[in-house]
C-alpha cells in the first residue's frame, strides 16, 4: 500500500515526499481522510527512436506498417479535420 499523506503533513515533510517518489514509492495525498492526489514517479523518456515509437505504438497512437518496405500511401479524406484539429488545439 502506498503511504498516504494528510494535506497538512505532505506540505510540512515534503522533503520526505520526494524523497519516496524519486526511490520509486507513490504518494496518496488525501484531504479529510478522502484520497485525492497521487504523486507518483514519472515515466523514464525514451533513449531511442525505436523506443519511442515502441511506446507509441503500445499507446495505440502508432499502427506498424504491415511491409515496412511499402511506399507511404495517403490515408483516406477527411474534410474539416485541419479545422476540427485547430479547434480543438485552441480549445
Amino acid at each position: 500500500m502506498n503511504p498516504v499523506y494528510s494535506t497538512y503533513e505532505a506540505k510540512a515533510k515534503f522533503s520526505e515526499v520526494l524523497r519516496l517518489v524519486r526511490e520509486g514509492t507513490p504518494v496518496t495525498i488525501s484531504y479529510r481522510g478522502d484520497p485525492v492526489a497521487e504523486i507518483r514517479p514519472l515515466a523514464p523518456k525514451p533513449t531511442s527512436v525505436e523506443e519511442h515509437f515502441a511506446r507509441l505504438e503500445k499507446r495505440g497512437i502508432v499502427i506498424p506498417a504491415e511491409d515496412p518496405r511499402s511506399p507511404l500511401e495517403p490515408g483516406p479524406p477527411n474534410p474539416g479535420g485541419l479545422a476540427r484539429f485547430l479547434a480543438d488545439r485552441n480549445a
